[in-house]
């Protein structure tokens, strides 16, 4: 029992642990995301909920990872990990019946089958904070160049071609779809369909509504612009009034009892051998 133990529980780790890598460092270009040839990803399968299908191409797309996996190859790792982890609970539960290991291998099946999910969901949140930060830097850019006297799509290129990031990245990719034939409402509506990003958003809307209704370009993303800076101050100051109640916790559970033993600690071992001693 313990050498079928040995020889099995390695192989399906061994099974499972190129699917947690792949998950984890899924392949990368040089290339930005626009200038990477669109995949055409085969359908899903069909043994797959469809709520679960439409949340996971979701935070592919969110993630930008849509280029390197596919849903087909996201649920087949997410029923791999998860026999993986059946397997290796069974070998556990049969060597050593008891209740702290059936707890251990039902940790393991559970989180088998959504590690590629929080995988996923981790590096979409991630994107989408580093949009969030990098957006109002890049909007101040695009709006010094449309005073400088070049059209939208042409600053908006020059901000993608130049900055680095997922932000400089979907700039780029709504400039190419407008070359390859996309109207600017189209462009700027796949732009906001592929964020959560509500700044990003509004800033899409508000271009839309700008060539819809005549509204001078420059006056648009200055507007935005404004409007971006004043809501990164504000996020700062409520990061900072933050800080101090975070503090809080720490500082009486951690820092004030040691204080506490290293100041007092002597005295009180004075008074007990003073009261000892009477």
């Amino acid at each position: 029992m313990s050498f079928a133990l040995g020889i099995l529980g390695p192989l399906l780790l061994a099974a499972a642990l190129p699917l947690f890598v792949l998950a984890v460092f899924p392949g990368r270009g040089t290339a930005t995301a626009s200038a990477r040839p669109r995949v055409a990803h085969t359908a899903p399968p069909p043994f797959a909920p469809r709520a679960l299908i439409q949340r996971m191409e979701r935070n592919l797309q969110l993630a930008g990872l849509t280029n390197q996996w596919s849903l087909r190859t996201l649920v087949i790792a997410k029923l791999l990990l998860l026999l993986a982890g059946l397997g290796v609970a069974a070998l556990l539960i049969w060597w050593q019946p008891s209740a702290t290991i059936v707890i251990v291998g039902l940790v393991l099946v559970v989180g088998g089958y959504f590690v590629p999910d929080l995988i996923v969901y981790g590096r979409a949140k991630e994107r989408q904070d580093t949009i969030q930060l990098e957006l109002a830097d890049t909007l101040d850019q695009i709006l010094i160049s449309v005073e400088a006297g070049l059209g939208l799509e042409t600053a908006i290129d020059r901000a993608g071609r130049h900055g680095r990031g997922p932000l400089a990245a979907e700039l780029a990719r709504t400039v190419q779809d407008m070359r390859v034939g996309a109207s600017r409402r189209e462009a700027y509506s796949a732009l906001a369909a592929r964020t959560d990003v509500v700044d990003l958003q509004r800033f899409a809307r508000a271009i839309m509504q700008a060539d819809e209704y005549g509204v001078s370009i420059g006056q648009v993303v200055r507007t935005q612009a404004k409007d971006l800076r004043a809501k990164r101050r504000q996020r700062a100051e409520e990061k900072a009034m933050r800080v101090p109640v975070q503090v809080l916790f720490p500082l009486m559970f951690c820092i004030l009892p040691v204080l506490f033993i290293i100041v007092l600690g002597p005295a009180a071992a004075n008074l007990i051998r003073s009261f000892g001693a009477l």
